[in-house]
């Protein structure tokens, strides 16, 4: 019996069990695109990566304009990881989702996803650079750029408002 996803009657993807599965094509900004349109590779799901990998690949997805996937790299850091890790993780996954909204031009969601991962990073537990996360650089950027788009400014460009996690002098 196959298990991989095909459509249901009402075109949404179901594995042989009838559980849920996006198997469709995304952009790089994680918009589902129609069947048979080529998009951007998806990140495989349920990847253990060391702290280090974590971060340097969820760097070269934010450069290259995409948060989502970034997102997804992270999402499996907080749920693979030590139980005391898990609000780091998680709250690094809500800046790229906040940053993935504020492109996607859902400015008012994006502010509040980077306010709350700001807030998630920022508590101080972890100390100011664990696994070398510019931590205090990142709080400031989350705000600085939920600040912009509260005040109705424009959508961001996912690449050029890119968070550099270990900051600009450790690139």
């Amino acid at each position: 019996m196959s298990t991989a996803p095909r459509p249901d009657d009402r075109g949404r993807d179901r594995d042989a069990e009838g559980r849920a599965r996006n198997a469709r094509p995304r952009d790089g900004l994680g918009r589902p695109l129609p069947y048979g349109v080529e998009g951007v590779e998806r990140q495989p799901e349920g990847v253990t990566r060391t702290p280090e990998e974590t971060v340097a690949q969820a760097q070269a997805l934010l450069d290259a304009g995409r948060p989502f996937h970034a997102h997804e790299v992270f999402e499996d850091a907080w749920k693979s990881g030590p139980e005391d890790e898990r609000d780091l993780w998680k709250g690094l996954a809500q800046l790229a989702v906040g940053l993935t909204h504020s492109a996607r031009g859902n400015l008012t969601g994006g502010a509040r996803l980077l306010r709350r991962g700001a807030g998630a990073i920022g508590s101080g537990k972890w100390g100011q650079r664990p696994y070398g996360i510019d931590v205090d650089g990142l709080v400031g950027w989350a705000r600085q750029l939920a600040q912009l788009l509260e005040g109705d400014g424009p959508g961001v460009d996912a690449a050029e408002h890119a968070p550099q996690l270990r900051g600009r002098s450790l690139q």
